[in-house]
């Protein structure tokens, strides 16, 4: 039970932390945008353009927390080793 715990704990302290920089990148990313948009607002169609291929690949690197979470929550390769040295231990 211990190392499901932990693993629980783990994913979730993880997702937490991945996706800190992802959202405050996200976040500076606009904030820039809308800078450049309210001072040549004639080049709005290339900013957002920009803006959101970035936020694009931004995005990804929070996908990638999220999947590496899920394989630990649900797909663990070491579940089943920890649940039978639990068992073993217990008799």
């Amino acid at each position: 039970m211990l190392f499901l715990t932990i693993c629980i704990l783990a994913a979730g302290i993880g997702m937490a932390v991945g996706v800190i920089g992802p959202g405050i990148g996200m976040g500076n990313a606009i904030k820039a945008a809308l800078e450049g948009t309210a001072r040549n607002p004639g080049v709005y169609g290339k900013i957002l353009t920009t803006m959101m291929i970035g936020l694009a690949m931004i995005e990804s690197l929070a996908i990638y927390v999220l999947v590496i979470c899920l394989i630990i929550l649900y797909a663990n390769p070491y579940k089943d080793v920890a649940l039978e040295l639990a068992k073993a231990v217990a008799k």
